[in-house]
């Protein structure tokens, strides 16, 4: 009796399970190259959130902050970022400049037969970008375990507590907080139990202020560039190491991490730098980024010779084992350009942005109007930053999200601070991605052919996105949400600023109406006798070349009468005062007199 051929469905599965064992040795690869692509767009996406339109503006704050005082509590300072906007146009100007620059990339190497030339002159372009994003990503890696040790809020025995880093204590704010004490330890949670002796905990507290002692930097070029920089502990080792990484890479050695870590540090940044401001414009950029991709690697050899020959951290690279028939080959790597995660990033930070939206906007209350005819008002909510929440909601939440306290009955009108937000639509997109991973990486393995990700990439999270917003009927919504709102509402105020300044200076009295006068400090003010103040300054500027100044965070004087509110502590028999400490270098253009060419304070 003769074999029967095997069914279809037999003949599926047995497929798949032979493809499935030819995989199974590049599992490792690809579980750490799915964990890799998706690193920098879940942090890039959470760095760069800020208050959104549908959450009323904070007041400013006219009380100076001290150093150690993290009470932020629920009155944290309304962060703005501001992001490069890219608009329907740049759906054309992208593929048009990236394939210009592919080509032209192309036709050099195959000029000069050996890219190691063309190697050193892209590096250090890159170099430059390099000690910026990897120090910037190192810092926030810092200050989010920084956090994560010493929160803001944590939970213990059905109790909330909040640290108040100025008095160094941990005050009972909510559920049972009945005969609850203030604890004097540092550390959050369970661990605030432990037995510490004063000279650990003094330097456990110290260690919580750390972050906020920041040296300020103060450079002036005239005419070229002024600027105000905030660097902190965890900066100062973020600078470190991106200077020694952009130092190794282009000098000792390319390792694969290392061009990991400086891939990491550019699509961090970029996704903090860059918005498609609208769904519609993120959709119509990423479907011509589609068709040029599948393009360049289908069609052409460029974009494949150019990603092997260029050794510049453009991309992620993934050890991966060698042959089975050949253990003597040398080790080879998968790879991932830069652009299958940030362009699919952006349109995810996007989401994550929207979903923030959204949650402000379900808590907006609609006022009616009190006269018939006139326009119902809408009162919009406080927001919260979330900037070191999720540290606090690590501390405050079980692994299923419930309170580990007694939930306070709120009353009408005051919501609680909130640790977190639903990120539905981001979830989605974070799903629609992998999914498009997977497609990728079992299509490339089933045909042994390099392939455009983004083939795969683009359909997966503009269609999660999109098929999202339709199943829960908000498709308006996503149509009509933009970004755009905030940087037009700035422009006016900057312009409306400008022209209160122009006005001002135009009614001003001549300089001559200025006397300068010393003070019983020896300081100089400036008498004003009708001239705009504002208007010497920048006469001022109009004569100063270069000025260099740092403010140290502190400085050690001698015992003085100071208020304990100043926030000062005794060390040593001496007293730490935290009032700046400048040191200012200066150049000015018609120096008077010549003695005073160069200040040192």
């Amino acid at each position: 009796m003769a074999d029967s051929e095997p069914g279809l469905l037999a003949q599926i599965l047995g497929r798949a399970a032979y493809e499935f064992t030819q995989m199974q040795p590049m599992l490792p690869t690809y579980m750490h190259l799915i964990a890799a692509a998706l690193f920098p767009i879940y942090t890039g996406a959470h760095a760069s959130l800020s208050r959104p339109s549908s959450a009323a503006k904070l007041a400013k704050k006219t009380k100076k902050r001290k150093a150690g005082d993290d009470d932020t509590d629920d009155e944290d300072e309304d962060e703005e970022r501001i992001m490069e906007g890219l608009s329907p146009t740049d759906a054309i100007l992208m593929p048009l400049f990236a394939g210009t620059a592919l080509v032209s990339l192309y036709f050099l190497l195959k000029w000069m037969k050996d890219p190691a030339l063309l190697n050193k002159i892209l590096n250090a372009y890159f170099a430059i970008f390099g000690v910026f994003s990897v120090s910037r990503l190192v810092t926030d890696v810092l200050d989010t375990g920084h956090s994560i040790i010493f929160p803001r809020r944590f939970a213990l025995d059905n109790a909330l507590y909040h640290v108040n880093g100025k008095e160094e204590q941990a005050v009972p704010v909510a559920g049972g907080i009945k005969d609850r004490q203030l604890l004097v330890s540092p550390l959050p949670g369970f661990l605030a139990r432990l037995p510490l002796p004063d000279r650990a905990r003094q330097i456990l507290w110290a260690d919580r202020a750390m972050p906020g002692n920041k040296w300020t930097l103060k450079l002036y070029l005239h005419h070229v560039f002024a600027g105000r920089f905030k660097v902190g502990p965890h900066g100062m080792i973020g600078v470190l190491a991106g200077l020694t990484t952009v130092a190794y890479f282009n000098l000792v050695d390319k390792p694969w991490y290392l061009t990991n870590l400086l891939g990491f540090g550019f699509s961090y940044s970029a996704l903090q730098l860059m918005s498609p401001t609208t769904f519609s414009t993120g959709s119509l950029i990423l479907g011509a980024l589609f068709f040029y991709d599948i393009y360049f690697v289908f069609f052409t050899p460029m974009m494949v010779t150019v990603a092997k020959s260029l050794d510049v951290p453009i991309k992620l690279m993934f050890p991966r084992p060698g042959p089975i028939n050949d253990p003597t080959a040398p080790p080879s790597h998968a790879m991932l350009g830069l652009g299958d995660v940030v362009l699919p990033g952006i349109m995810i930070g996007l989401a994550l942005r929207f979903d923030l939206y959204l949650f402000y906007l379900r808590r907006q209350k609609h006022i009616p109007a009190a006269v018939s005819g006139e326009e119902d008002t809408v009162e919009k909510p406080k927001y919260y930053s979330l900037a070191g929440r999720w540290s606090d909601y690590f501390w405050t939440h079980s692994l299923a999200g419930r309170p580990l306290w007694v939930v306070p009955k709120v009353q009408e009108g005051e919501p609680e601070a909130p640790f977190t937000f639903p990120k539905t639509y981001f979830t989605a997109g974070l799903v629609g991605y992998v999914l498009g991973l997977l497609v990728t990486l079992g299509v490339m393995m089933v045909w042994n052919h390099a392939q455009p990700a983004l083939l795969y990439l683009v359909p997966g999270v503009l269609g999660s996105l999109w098929l999202t917003a339709l199943v829960r009927g908000e498709i308006g919504l996503m149509w009509s949400y933009t970004e755009e709102i905030a940087d037009e509402e700035r422009d006016k105020k900057t312009e409306q600023d400008g022209k209160q300044i122009a006005n001002r200076s135009r009614d001003a009295e001549p300089l001559s109406n200025v006397t300068s006068i010393k003070d019983g400090a020896g300081e100089s003010r400036v008498e004003d006798k009708g001239v705009d103040v504002k208007s010497v300054a920048s006469h001022k500027e109009d004569r100063e070349v270069f000025s260099f100044s740092i403010e140290a965070p502190w400085q050690l004087e001698k015992p003085r009468s100071v208020a304990p509110e100043d926030g000062e502590r005794k060390v040593k028999g001496e007293k730490l005062n935290w009032a700046p400490s400048k040191t200012a270098i200066g150049v000015d253009a018609n120096p008077e007199p010549a003695g005073k060419r160069v200040r040192l304070k």
